[in-house]
C-alpha cells in the first residue's frame, strides 16, 4: 500500500498505521522527558529500578525454593516487572527501544542517551546490591538457593548457548517494552510485564542486571567459589549480548518500521516544533 493510500485510509494521517502512530507519539513524548532529566534524576530513578527488581528477585527466590520450579518463579518475579511500571523507575535494558527512538526521531541528542544509560546501569548495580544485601540478612533460609541459582549464570562459559541467551535475554525485555507502549490499556501494560518476566527469569536467560543481583546476593553470603571479578568477566559479555539483542532484534526493526514516520518528527524537530504526541501542558 502507498504512504498516500495510507494517509487517505488512517484518522491520524500519518504514513504509518493509526495504532502504530499512536504507539510512535507515546515513545517519543515518553523518550523526550527520559532524556532531559539530570543527572540527579537518571541517579534516584535508576536506583529505584535497582531495589524494585531486587524485591522481584526475592519474590523468585521464594517460589524456587518452595516449589524447585523455575516457571512459577519466573510468574513471582513479575513483581519486579510490575513496581518498575506502575512505580515508574528505570531498568538499563528497557532502555532501548524508548531512547533510540526519540534520538533517531531528533527529539534528544547521542550525549543525553549516553547519560541516561550509563547512569541507570551504575545505579540499577547499586540500588541492587543493597537490597540484595538486606534480603540476605532478612532471609538465611534462601542462602543456599540464591548460590546455587547465581552460580548457574556467573561460572558458565562463553559459548553459542549463552551467548544465544543473552542475546534472547535484552530481545525479550525490549519486546515487553514494545508491548506495554502498543497499548493504552493498564490491564494490558501487566500482562506484558508478567509475560516478560515468565520469559527472561522463568526460562533462564541471561539477563545483566537481574542476573547480576542474584550474583550479588550469593556474594554477600560468603563463601562462594567466585568473587567479583568472575561476575565482572560474565557481566561484560552478557551485556554486550542484552544490548545487541534489544537493539539488533526488536528496536532496529521498528525503527525501519516506522522509516517515514521518523523522517517527519525529524523535520518537526529542526523547525523547534513539540512532538506531535505532546499535550498542551507540555507545550
Amino acid at each position: 500500500m502507498s504512504r498516500t493510500s495510507q494517509r487517505d485510509l488512517g484518522s491520524s494521517g500519518s504514513p504509518i498505521e493509526d495504532e502504530l502512530e499512536d504507539a510512535f507519539n507515546r515513545m517519543v513524548d515518553e523518550g523526550t522527558q527520559r532524556l532531559h532529566r539530570s543527572w540527579r534524576e537518571v541517579l534516584v530513578t535508576g536506583f529505584f529500578g535497582g531495589t524494585e527488581v531486587a524485591m522481584g528477585v526475592l519474590a523468585y527466590l521464594s517460589v524456587l525454593h518452595a516449589t524447585g520450579d523455575h516457571l512459577l518463579a519466573g510468574l513471582a518475579f513479575s513483581i519486579g516487572f510490575l513496581a518498575l511500571l506502575l512505580g515508574r523507575s528505570e531498568l538499563f535494558t528497557e532502555g532501548f527501544l524508548i531512547p533510540i527512538t526519540t534520538v533517531a526521531a531528533k527529539r534528544a541528542s547521542g550525549r543525553q542517551l549516553l547519560k541516561l544509560w550509563s547512569g541507570t546501569l551504575v545505579a540499577n548495580l547499586a540500588g541492587g546490591w543493597v537490597l540484595m544485601w538486606l534480603i540476605m540478612r532478612a532471609f538465611p533460609k534462601l542462602h543456599e538457593q540464591t548460590v546455587e541459582s547465581a552460580s548457574h549464570f556467573v561460572t558458565a562459559p562463553i559459548s553459542v548457548e549463552t551467548v544465544a541467551l543473552s542475546l534472547l535475554g535484552g530481545m525479550a525485555i525490549t519486546l515487553m517494552t514494545r508491548m506495554q507502549h502498543g497499548t493504552d490499556s493498564v490491564f494490558g501494560k501487566i500482562a506484558a510485564a508478567v509475560a516478560g518476566a515468565f520469559l527472561l527469569a522463568g526460562l533462564q536467560m541471561f539477563h545483566s542486571i537481574l542476573d547480576s543481583l542474584l550474583i550479588f546476593g550469593a556474594l554477600s553470603t560468603g563463601g562462594v567459589p567466585f568473587g567479583y571479578l568472575d561476575w565482572l568477566g560474565w557481566f561484560g559479555y552478557v551485556l554486550v549480548g542484552n544490548v545487541a539483542g534489544g537493539l539488533g532484534l526488536v528496536t532496529l526493526l521498528r525503527l525501519l518500521r516506522s522509516k517515514d514516520r521518523i523522517e517527519e518528527e525529524r523535520t518537526e524537530a529542526r523547525r523547534g516544533n513539540p512532538p506531535s504526541g505532546a499535550s498542551s501542558d507540555d507545550e
